[in-house]
């Protein structure tokens, strides 16, 4: 074993890391945000060597050579392939320091409230095998709700919703614990593949995830919007004759595909807020509820939420960062980041992975 002199020498940084289904976000101690991909790889097929981590393996996406596929190793938050979720968080921990040091002293990362120990035992060995000394675990809820600036030491209730591409996370939150929270797998990217399939059974197009994501992001919205017959032209494959196509679709066609995954998402958040102790659902009412997440930027579904739970609802600034910087936060606040971390380790020791790729 080393001794504490030693291992202080190769410590540089300490980070929070914000591993999500869509991106990985890393912000480092003092430097802020140093670090925002996607949370995918590139793969050979034939040698099963890794060609692209992140950004680079994203641009390939829908492109790639005939022997290479781009693979998302995490599925609703969860590490759903071991092996290749340890190589991708390594590579973007590695370029996420600020010297030539071979180890974090310590980091904290994200995880979903109803996460099982296998789950986040499998996060956990990932971090330790991207060479991070101390692993904390914190329900991303509460990070997202610390970094969209509610308080630790407020004892009335504020609620949260985390909108990420493939949960929905929901905290209620006061004196910096959770009080109440849920998670479902539903997030932005459900919009991704209703927009597909809405072009290919109704349009006779076959679209690629790069084009979805443009429509949902520049085109889609939450509300029924006063300009229906504004029209966009999309690209894509005949489902038919299989040659290079393309359709024009208006706004007023693709509304009721959007408003379906949104209304989904609404309906969690109120069953939710039935759920709470009378007190709770006062300081909420009196309060409203912060948005953060990437699905938090899909236009008017701020809207759309305060009409359908007729409440008070703003998005935070900076959405998507709310999580990442709220487990910074913690690095200031060493007494709060032992009190709420899950890293329970006397049950998390004893949780099996299977290491399968």
């Amino acid at each position: 074993m080393m001794g504490i002199s030693s291992l202080k020498k190769l410590v540089t940084d300490s980070m929070a890391i914000d591993m999500g289904t869509a991106n990985t976000i890393i912000a480092v101690k003092g430097r802020d945000i140093v670090l925002d991909e996607p949370s995918v790889l590139a793969v050979n097929e034939l040698t099963g060597e890794t060609v692209a981590f992140g950004q680079e393996a994203f641009d390939m996406r829908g492109r790639e050579g005939r022997d290479v596929t781009v693979l998302a190793p995490l599925s609703g938050g969860v590490v759903a392939d071991f092996e290749r979720t340890k190589k991708m968080l390594a590579h973007f921990v590695k370029k996420s320091k600020s010297g030539g040091s071979q180890m974090s002293l310590q980091a904290v990362m994200s995880m979903l409230g109803e996460v099982t120990h296998v789950e986040q035992r499998a996060l956990m060995n990932a971090a330790e095998d991207a060479h991070i000394g101390k692993v904390y675990m914190m329900e991303e809820g509460l990070a997202a709700a610390f970094g969209a600036g509610v308080s630790a030491q407020d004892k009335r209730a504020s609620a949260v919703i985390d909108i990420g591409a493939g949960t929905t996370n929901i905290a209620i939150v006061a004196k910096g614990t959770i009080v109440h929270s849920r998670s479902e797998r539903i997030g932005s990217d459900e919009i991704n593949l209703a927009l597909a399939n809405h072009l290919r059974k109704h349009r006779g197009l076959q679209v690629g995830e790069e084009t979805t994501e443009n429509i949902k992001m520049h085109f889609a919205t939450a509300y029924l919007p006063e300009e229906i017959d504004k029209a966009y032209t999309v690209r894509g494959r005949d489902v038919q004759t299989g040659s290079p196509s393309a359709v024009e679709i208006t706004v007023g066609e693709i509304y009721p595909v959007v408003e379906g995954i949104v209304r989904r998402v609404a309906q969690v958040v109120a069953d939710t807020l039935t759920e709470l102790r009378p007190e709770v659902a006062a300081d909420i009412y009196d309060r409203g509820i912060i948005l953060t997440g990437g699905g938090a930027l899909l236009d008017g579904v701020d809207q759309y939420l305060r009409n359908f739970v007729n409440l008070s609802v703003i998005v935070s600034d900076e959405p998507r960062y709310a999580t990442v910087r709220g487990l910074l936060k913690m690095f200031d606040e060493p007494e709060l980041l032992e009190k709420v971390s899950r890293t329970e380790l006397h049950v998390l020791q004893n949780a099996e992975i299977s290491y399968e790729a």
